[in-house]
């Protein structure tokens, strides 16, 4: 019995199929790709090219896209400090069942604070975090602007918009690193690839 942030008197079940049941049963091994970066840096692109790419491999992965989950799970947050910790937290909660569950989790989120990825990160077992970090210059995520907040940050029609008036805190130890190659963006495809290979390469593609 244990008390655990708000409640008490709450007891772990434990249940005879485990984590590496379900991997041997999906011939994969669970974990979370966590994409970061500013808005219009291609996170989602490069979450839904991943899951794509997965799937013709005959990989279970799903993507948990922050704009998605704010229609949902996180509808009653806004956008202050407070709220995008609560955000991020919720989600590293959602993503570690995913991955226990065997499942490749694909979270693409701005996710600005480098404490709330690093707290997300110390939840899951060694190694199942990967962080993938879209390094691309602010210039040209403005320039791109798909969904026009850019523009709408900079009339000052939206306050906190990460890059313009609140911080975006870089990756300090990211598993990838994504970005340009003289001046050339890396396609949809180059970017899953690159992640496609270190999942191969870390076994996380066979149970």
């Amino acid at each position: 019995m244990s008390a655990v942030g708000k409640s008490a008197n709450i007891f772990w079940q434990e249940c005879p199929v485990g984590k590496l049941d379900r991997q041997k049963l999906l011939k994969q091994r669970g974990c979370v790709v966590w994409i970061t970066g500013l808005s219009g840096s291609g996170k989602s692109t490069l979450a839904c090219t991943l899951g794509r790419e997965l799937h013709s491999r005959g990989k279970l992965a799903y993507v948990l896209d922050g704009d998605n989950l704010r229609h949902g799970l996180n509808k009653d947050l806004g956008f202050s400090a407070e709220d995008r910790a609560e955000n991020i937290r919720r989600v590293g909660e959602v993503a570690k069942l995913f991955a226990d569950a065997g499942l490749i989790c694909i979270a693409s989120l701005i996710s600005p604070y480098r404490k709330d990825r690093d707290s997300c990160r110390s939840i899951l077992p060694d190694l199942s975090f990967i962080e993938v970090f879209m390094n691309m210059p602010l210039d040209l995520c403005e320039a791109r602007d798909p969904k026009g907040l850019y523009k709408l940050a900079r009339a000052g029609k939206i306050k906190g918009f990460t890059g313009i008036d609140d911080p975006y805190e870089p990756p300090l130890n990211c598993e990838i690193e994504i970005q340009q190659e003289n001046g050339v963006c890396p396609s949809p495809c180059a970017m899953a690839g690159q992640v496609v290979g270190y999942l191969e390469d870390k076994g996380f593609l066979r149970e």
